[in-house]
């Protein structure tokens, strides 16, 4: 669902991934129940569940089963959303609000559970999620969450600044909240795994397959690739996410997809390993624009942030995260970095998933603004029950599109308040 290049492109991931299962272009026309678009974790969980109640899936997308950000993300599986539990209730409700954070508190323990029922290889560890906080006002909002999802029955824990230190091996930071609930993956060899087992199932998968043309033929829907083969299906999920291109007319224009920037250092010998994060859990900060990092089943040490919005052309592109690393991490200095990748995140305006349903037997998901590996695993379960006609309302509300204004300026604009923040964290 993009206009630029099908190959994978290079990345940690993709040098250490699990094979790839066969996914060739659509060549012939055919009929399915259901018909995605997007064969990320959105649309391959989604596949997976509809599949395992007896559906016809066809999914297609334009590049390989994990092109997008499924394969090219930090690999941090992180409950919940950017709100805390109280203030989903305040803002939607008892029965709304509840019904999210159910979902997105779960999330975690459904991309767990789906990868031991399909014994998928992936090297998928649960150690936990450390929050810190580098000022006292955010140490005080981590505290509320921490709080919050201990009323609910989350074992969290509370570090201070000397407890934070030994934990993470930086001492940049105030305190920190720890999320148990949290883990790790190799996010491509997770795709991977999800779309053989949605194939296992019977789902079908067509990689190379750009959807260019989507239209109502009388009673069922009609997508056409740029091959020139078709798929008739009665519903239709659009999931393309931050790579979301203009097949319905709008829907690109709801969000923001901004690039998130990774670097790996090549696996760190034992004394430097077992002095970052040697409890193995991952880690995402509390600041304007976060850095998040953790530790790859070989020890390399992975760091990722925002950076231009534009694609990367040169190594420079990745300087501000070797800064990072260094500044969180002086005892990295002069370690060679082994990768530098980027991939689109996906932002709302409201930071919270977006379900769109503009025409009848036609189906949106997209949104996860940071947190998809967990969030689209659950929110997949969810959508595959509402396709297949199940009873139980979505957690999340279906909203009209609302495009964002001046959505061609948006990136200019967002563009000058990272410079900006990345100023104010600086001085943190």
């Amino acid at each position: 669902m993009n206009a630029h290049s099908t190959a994978l492109p290079a990345s940690l991931w993709a040098a250490t991934a699990l094979s790839a299962p066969s996914t060739p272009p659509l060549t012939e026309s055919c009929v399915a129940d259901v018909a995605i678009v997007g064969a990320g974790y959105t649309g391959l969980v989604t596949a997976l569940h509809l599949a395992e109640a007896g559906g016809r899936v066809c999914v297609l997308d334009a590049g390989e089963p994990g092109w997008g950000a499924s394969g090219r993300n930090g690999g941090q599986v992180i409950p919940g959303l950017k709100f805390d539990p109280e203030q989903l209730i305040a803002k939607f409700g008892a029965a709304r609000g509840e019904a999210m954070i159910a979902a997105a508190g779960g999330a975690a323990d459904e991309v767990f559970a789906l990868i031991e029922r399909h014994g998928i290889q992936c090297d998928a560890t649960r150690k936990g999620w450390i929050q810190p906080a580098a000022s006292s006002v955010a140490l005080r909002g981590l505290e509320q969450r921490a709080r919050q999802w201990s009323a609910r029955g989350v074992q969290v824990e509370l570090l201070d600044q000397p407890a934070v230190a030994r934990r993470i091996g930086s001492q940049n930071y105030l305190g920190a909240w720890v999320d148990p609930r949290a883990g790790s993956l190799q996010p491509l060899s997770y795709a991977r795994g999800l779309a053989t087992a949605a194939l296992a199932t019977g789902a079908v998968i067509h990689g190379h397959s750009r959807v260019v043309a989507l239209a109502r033929e009388g009673q069922r829907w009609q997508l056409r690739t740029a091959q020139g083969a078709t798929v008739l299906a009665e519903r239709v999920l659009l999931a393309g996410n931050g790579y979301t291109d203009d097949l319905w007319p709008g829907l690109r224009q709801t969000l923001i997809a901004a690039n998130s920037f990774i670097i790996a250092t090549q696996p760190l010998p034992t004394p430097l390993r077992q002095s970052v994060l040697p409890g193995g859990e991952v880690c995402s900060d509390a600041r304007r624009l976060l850095l998040y990092f953790k530790q790859d089943a070989q020890g390399r040490l992975l760091l990722g942030g925002r950076g231009p919005f534009r694609e990367p052309r040169q190594g420079a592109d990745w300087a501000h995260l070797e800064r990072s690393l260094t500044g969180l991490f002086p005892q990295l200095a002069g370690v060679p970095i082994e990768y530098r990748w980027s991939g689109r995140v996906a932002l709302t305006q409201d930071f919270l998933p977006h379900v769109h349903e503009p025409a009848p037997g036609l189906s949106m998901l997209l949104g996860y603004n940071g947190r998809g590996v967990a969030l689209a695993t659950s929110l997949g379960r969810h959508m595959a029950r509402r396709l297949a006609g199940q009873a139980e309302a979505f957690p999340f509300p279906v909203t009209p599109l609302r495009r964002i204004p001046l959505h061609g300026l948006q990136r200019l604009y967002l563009g000058a308040g990272i410079a900006w923040y990345r100023l104010l964290d600086a001085l943190l």
